[in-house]
């Protein structure tokens, strides 16, 4: 019987490494491939990593004691690699954002010298009365899908209400005095023209539901029901600090094409996907609702979109009439026969004349949504 090649045992000579560098190689580039070695050939096995979506401007995030191998200062992005017994750190740091990786010989080691090197790192501002803290999720080409939070400025429903005519305003009312026990469907939508309101009006939800409600915007809509392992990540959400039986909001922004009639043949399982979120297998036993802004008509989404039952909420968003616009303005002058998009009353008040007014009313993205 011939005897069985020998295979090799250590990890060295199973995985050699191999870095190709050429002229678009930054010196950051070189960095990572040389942080990677000791990891890749076995030396340092285990692996941790935090990312902190916003640091301290002073913080080395690095632990006492560290050795510094190599430095790097870039325009966008800064970086420093050191070393300590038994342990290797990766620290880059771009204008808020930071990333710390540490390799080591064990597990616990490698726990306790990211810990030391990100304490008190993170950088928590002080948060203004106006802002409310919004998730944003997105699909990072190497690294998967990833959440980062910010605060941003919301105003109160009592300050956002003048901005809606009154049939919305009043739609409006009973949406941000919700509690989850008057939860029923899982969809909201918000559809009409370009300019009316509609991510402002998102914003100050998010600021009325920030008691019970984690708000999360999906930045790349598009890609979210096309790729399943990023959906299964959004449906199983990541906790963002506070009680577990908290809701989740998930925004999605111009979903024209997704929920539109003829979606299914145009997307494919998009929208099966969509509607599997909210009130199929995939959103069962998950308290998450998905909120949906479009230019489109009613009258062109797709049937199952707007079937009864499934919407928590649908509100046309439309312009303001014109008494509403001169109430709001607080003049006549420049003031559209019809009324006026919230965006063109904007343009109005910073001084533009009547011929001046941005095009809303037209199927393109406005700056009040």
């Amino acid at each position: 019987m011939p005897e069985t090649p020998a295979v090799p045992s250590g990890p060295r000579e199973a995985l050699p490494v191999v870095v190709n560098l050429d002229d678009s190689d930054s010196p950051s580039d070189v960095m990572d491939a040389l942080f990677l070695d000791r990891f890749a050939t076995g030396a340092q096995p285990h692996a941790h990593g935090l990312t902190l979506d916003r640091a301290r401007p002073d913080a080395t995030l690095l632990p006492p004691g560290a050795r510094v191998l190599w430095g790097s200062k870039e325009e966008d992005r800064s970086s420093v690699l050191a070393e300590g017994e038994g342990w290797t750190i990766l620290a880059s740091r771009w204008k808020h954002r930071a990333d710390v990786t540490v390799t080591a010989t064990d597990a616990e080691l490698a726990a306790r010298i990211l810990a030391e090197a990100t304490d008190g790192a993170k950088d928590e501002p002080e948060p203004e009365p106006e802002d409310v803290t919004m998730g944003f999720w997105y699909l990072a080409p190497q690294r998967g899908p990833r959440r980062m939070t910010r605060r941003i400025s919301a105003d109160t429903w009592e300050e956002a209400r003048p901005h809606y005519t009154a049939p919305v305003a009043e739609a409006m009312d009973r949406l941000m005095k919700l509690t989850p026990e008057d939860v029923t469907g899982r969809l909201l939508l918000l559809h009409g023209p370009p300019g009316t309101g509609k991510t402002s009006a998102l914003r100050t939800l998010a600021r009325s539901w920030q008691e019970w409600c984690q708000v999360d915007c999906v930045l790349d809509p598009e890609r979210l029901f096309n790729d399943i392992g990023y959906l299964m990540d959004i449906a199983i959400g990541e906790d963002d600090g506070t009680e577990k039986e908290r809701w989740r909001l998930l925004l999605l922004e111009d979903c024209d094409e997704l929920i539109r009639g003829g979606a299914k043949e145009a997307t494919g399982q998009a929208l099966s996907r969509l509607l599997n979120l909210t009130d199929g297998l995939l959103g069962q036993g998950r308290n998450v609702l998905v909120g949906l802004t479009t230019n489109e008509d009613l009258e062109r989404l797709h049937p199952a979109i707007v079937r009864p039952g499934r919407c928590l909420a649908r509100i046309e968003v439309g312009p303001l009439s014109r008494a509403e616009s001169v109430a709001w303005l607080g003049r006549e002058d420049g003031v559209p026969a019809d009324g006026a998009t919230l965006a063109e009353l904007f343009a109005l008040r910073r001084g533009a004349s009547p011929a001046e007014l941005p095009d809303q009313r037209t199927p393109a993205a406005g700056l009040y949504l």
